[in-house]
């Protein structure tokens, strides 16, 4: 289905069929198109040189889109669009390229996190993993106890008020929650509240103002007033899980990923700007 055929659904089914709405997908075309314009004479002269591309940019951006949520192979996507496998997977990658290089799509950073301009009040960390193909080397590395495979961990950090993504930090399956913590040298204001999972045992050693749930004592029980934080502490903490599942949304983080893993960590922050941007616009009306 190329873009003339999908422009006019309604948005509901437009973001089923490619996980972005049509205000979101028309800005990111802007974006490509312009930077596009602004490349250099020499870049632009060498790109006309040749036979002309079949697909239109807006078919270009549809591919990459469509290649993030169902996450099929290059080979199949190129028979869906009438193209060769390595065109599919160059049309992709220069649009993902392009969207980074653009910087129209990013994540606000983890120097918001001592700004004190920038109004915080409760964040929210949490750790979310995909899995990935058995590596070759250092197999160890990647070997997820939790879930029993080789992972990549990716770690979000919410704003519990309006629930965008601040940053974003990448480790090993093997790697432990807190662990991706410290190695992403996270600094927050004394006044930001932090809240996190079980896994991120002693985080108050670098955040002081940070809450977990207390852990059941060995061949003891947890009190009534304890099991009662937890659970309240549970239900603002839920927010993480609710954005790591919209973020799965995309298939490419949710199935077994099967790429160069170097490029994992630029694709799962494009997804996260995009959701970010997403909840800066109007809700759609049910009709």
């Amino acid at each position: 289905m190329t873009y003339d055929q999908v422009k006019s659904l309604k948005p509901e089914e437009f973001k089923r069929l490619c996980g972005v709405r049509p205000e979101t997908f028309n800005q990111m075309l802007e974006v490509v198109r312009c930077l596009r314009r602004a490349a250099p004479t020499q870049q632009r002269t060498k790109q006309k040189t040749g036979r002309p591309g079949k697909l239109s940019l807006e078919d270009q951006l549809l591919m990459t889109l469509e290649y993030w949520r169902e996450y099929r192979t290059y080979f199949h996507i190129g028979q869906s669009w009438r193209v060769n496998e390595s065109t599919a997977y160059r049309i992709i990658r220069k649009i993902e390229d392009t969207l980074t290089r653009s910087r129209t799509f990013t994540l606000p950073g983890k120097k918001r996190l001592t700004n004190s301009d920038y109004q915080l009040q409760v964040v929210i960390v949490d750790v979310t993993e995909s899995q990935i193909e058995r590596p070759k080397k250092k197999q160890k590395k990647f070997y997820s106890g939790k879930k029993k495979q080789h992972t990549l961990k990716s770690q979000v950090v919410v704003d519990q008020t309006n629930g965008k993504i601040i940053c974003t930090a990448h480790g090993k399956g093997r790697e432990h929650d807190f662990r991706i913590f410290k190695n992403s040298k996270l600094r927050l204001r004394e006044d930001i509240e932090c809240l996190g999972d079980k896994g991120y045992q002693g985080i108050q050693k670098l955040h002081n103002n940070s809450w977990i749930p207390k852990k059941k004592p060995r061949g003891g029980k947890l009190s009534y007033e304890d099991k009662k934080k937890n659970q309240e502490l549970a239900k603002v903490r839920v927010l993480g899980e609710h954005v790591n599942r919209k973020l799965k949304v995309f298939k490419i983080l949710s199935l077994t990923y099967r790429n160069r893993r170097k490029r994992f960590s630029l694709r799962f922050n494009l997804i996260a700007a995009l959701y970010n941007y997403e909840l800066c616009l109007p809700k759609i009306k049910s009709s």
